[in-house]
This record gives C-alpha cells, structure tokens and sequence, in this order.
C-alpha cells in the first residue's frame, strides 16, 4: 500500500477511488467544503471543478519543490491501483462546520485557528471495502497534519445507534474505532450520533 497527497496530476485516480455513482461521485468531497447553501444546488461538474482546483493548489510547484502546507487530500494505491482518499486540511477550510453543532457544541474553540487540522471524509473504492482502509488511511491523514506543522487534529465521526445500519454515504465521515487507533480521544458528544475526536501534538 502506498498513501500521497491527491494532487492534481492523481486526477484520473481520484475519479476512480470515487466511481461513477454514489455518493463519492456526486459529493466531489465538497458539502464540508463548501458548506450546505453553495453545494447544494450546485451541478456534479461545478463540484468536481472545484475539486481539481483544490488538488492543483496542492501540486508540487518550483519554488518549494514539494506540496503545498495544505494539500487537502491523500490518495491510497493496493497493489498500485487507486483504492481509498481522505480529506485532510485546516479546519478552517471547512465551510459547513462553521455553523454547525459540530464540531463546536459545549467546547471553547476558536473557529478561525488554522493550526487545528480536520479530517473530514473518507471514501474507498468498490472492491476495496472492509478490508481496514479506513484505519490505514487515518493514520496517514494525522501524520500528513503533523508533517505540515498542525498543532492539533480532529475528526468528527458518526456513532449507529445500537443494532443500526448505517449506509456508506454517513459513513464517510469515519467511526471511532480508525481515529481512535490513530491516537485521537473523544473530547465531546454534540449530538447523539456524533463524536469529536482529538489529538494535541
């Protein structure tokens, strides 16, 4: 397994990893970015648009000779095919959770500190699921948050309600059980089905 930044020349991967359907394909890791009012209405090209935006800031470039500090994806290869991506930047990227209870509900934080990273979204492709991606692909993204000088990380995965099923599309956001294994701790509970999760470097 190998895991990078999703840069904008890993495009045709990152189309892979997210299908032709479903929700990967039709959310382009935008609804967090964007926030509810400007993705929703928006067309599955414009969003996928503003993806590849985001991965050509994050491309490697001749004055640093590296990726840029907030490349905001990794993108992992099995056996060298494009098999999972996670979204990894400063929380402050994130629109939707600006003015949501996540992550903010009963906490302190300050909303414009772009030392705290998020991990925000998961996807793995068709044939590769449930196989333990997820966890590999955590543990990159806290490691890619380290690397890039984060003072913290977080994510803010989904609890099922004992015995429920819960669908691919709500799952992307993570279960505890990978962040936990990459070091993050609960540090709240904004709503029922809802988890902050943590790690101060």
């Amino acid at each position: 397994m190998e895991i990078v930044p999703a840069t904008e020349d890993r495009w045709d991967d990152v189309q892979t990893v997210f299908g032709t359907r479903g929700g990967p394909h039709h959310c382009q890791c935008q609804r967090i970015r964007l926030g509810d009012r400007a993705w929703w209405y928006m067309p599955v090209e414009e969003r996928a648009h503003h993806l590849r935006e985001q991965l050509d800031a994050g491309s490697s470039d001749g004055e640093t000779g590296g990726v840029a500090p907030t490349s905001g994806a990794l993108i992992a290869y099995v056996d060298s095919e494009p098999a999972g991506w996670v979204a990894v930047a400063p929380r402050t990227e994130f629109v939707r959770y600006r003015g949501s209870q996540v992550p903010w509900a009963g906490r302190h934080e300050d909303k414009d500190d772009d030392g705290v990273w998020a991990v925000t979204c998961f996807a793995v492709r068709v044939g590769y699921r449930k196989q333990g991606l997820m966890y590999e692909l955590a543990a990159a993204a806290v490691g890619h948050a380290r690397e890039r000088g984060a003072i913290a990380v977080e994510g803010y995965p989904i609890v099922p309600d004992p015995g429920q099923q819960i669908t691919w599309g709500e799952v992307n956001v993570g279960t505890p059980g990978p962040f936990a294994a990459a070091g993050l701790t609960e540090v709240s509970r904004p709503t029922k089905r809802r988890r902050v999760m943590r790690l101060d470097f």
